[in-house]
């Protein structure tokens, strides 16, 4: 290949609506340095806090309307073929799949960029369901349920529709993304719509800083729960912000004609504690409230509340989320995404965030 041919970028994507994209990003920009590695199956962006927190964002190639990833050194085992014989046709198609490029990024940066026009904002509310809302977290002090949480949730609009815009007062913001390797910028083309103006920018990229690493035991998992992600967070929306320790509470499942009355313990309670005192919420044996629950022993872990806050960006644009805890204590919460489908007609591969927390005390 002659050196005033252009490189092959590593990366090129380009999507109609960054919202999505946009969303996924926000939703652990708890710190500005994020490492962000490709591979075929997409992107997947890291970021830590305190060596305790580890948010991970997994944005499939699915969710962009074009991807394309291209492993640097193609380029030059191409150059090698007409000099040495090739390699098996086994081998490569699978060494390549397994490779993939990292660098670190100002996440901050790459948010504005996609929110230049201002259209790269809140996803339709991911509270409601075929246009019903789901039923909320209610205290029994709580005269207008509605008014109470009005503010923290986002307008509710309709699906997204093919390409840039749905109608005059809706315009969306599509993007062109690309990546041709290490020491070069992310560079990202930006429209508003096909036949406004567009913008081009170029965000410094770095080399990648060993990253922390917080693996889940699933084989030791001593409490899993599956449940809408509106239960969860209006049961947050609660806490005094004074409170710095949160604690998960967890029983197995009473049997469901138990004669134990008041005194069976809740299968699943939230303990807030502060300079102010302290608060509970225990959540009903409900598969409207807890899908799915699984709990092999009582515990009790303890966590930052500042870290569990850390989740509310991710958790305000889920659809559902999973909570689990292995034995050593280490909370894993897994968000799941809405599906950005085109129009209605086609739903893409689900997206989802992870955060993984280091627990403060623990009772296993």
């Amino acid at each position: 290949m002659s050196q005033d041919q252009p490189l092959k970028p590593v990366l090129s994507a380009s999507v109609h609506d960054v919202r999505h994209f946009a969303a996924l990003l926000r939703g652990v920009n708890f710190a500005n340095r994020a490492t962000v590695t490709i591979s075929k199956a997409g992107l997947v962006i890291n970021v830590e806090e305190a060596r305790t927190l580890l948010g991970t964002a997994y944005v499939n190639a699915d969710l962009f309307d074009e991807y394309t990833f291209s492993h640097p050194t193609s380029h030059s085992v191409r150059n090698r073929q007409s000099q040495s014989p090739p390699s098996s046709p086994a081998e490569n198609p699978e060494d390549e799949q397994e490779v993939n490029v990292a660098f670190e990024i100002p996440l901050n940066t790459l948010i504005e960029c996609l929110n230049i026009f201002g259209t790269a904002g809140a996803l339709p509310n991911s509270n409601t369901h075929n246009g019903k809302k789901e039923r909320k977290w209610r205290r029994v002090d709580d005269d207008d349920d509605e008014g109470r949480f009005g503010e923290e949730r986002e307008t509710r609009t309709g699906p997204i529709d093919n390409y840039f815009s749905r109608g005059k007062d809706e315009k969306k913001t599509g993007m062109r993304m690309s990546f041709l390797g290490a020491g070069y910028p992310l560079t990202l083309l930006i429209a508003e719509d096909s036949t406004g103006p567009t913008t081009t920018c170029e965000i410094t990229t770095f080399d990648p800083e060993p990253s922390l690493e917080l693996p889940f035991d699933s084989e030791t998992t001593v409490l899993k729960i599956i449940l809408k992600s509106s239960w969860l967070r209006d049961a947050l929306l609660e806490l005094d912000p004074s409170c710095d320790k949160l604690t998960f509470i967890g029983n197995p499942p009473h049997p469901p004609n138990s004669s134990m009355g008041a005194s069976v313990k809740p299968m699943l309670r939230i303990q807030a504690a502060g300079t102010f005192g302290s608060t509970e919420m225990d959540y009903p044996n409900d598969k409207e409230v807890l899908e799915s629950f699984a709990c092999t022993h009582p515990l009790s872990v303890s966590y930052h509340t500042a870290h569990i806050s850390r989740t509310a960006r991710a958790l305000a644009s889920s659809t559902k989320t999973s909570l689990r805890i292995d034995e050593r204590g280490l909370l894993s919460l897994q968000f799941l995404m809405p599906s950005a489908g085109v129009g209605g007609a086609k739903k893409g591969t689900d997206a989802f965030i992870e955060f993984r927390c280091l627990a403060l005390d623990s009772d296993l």
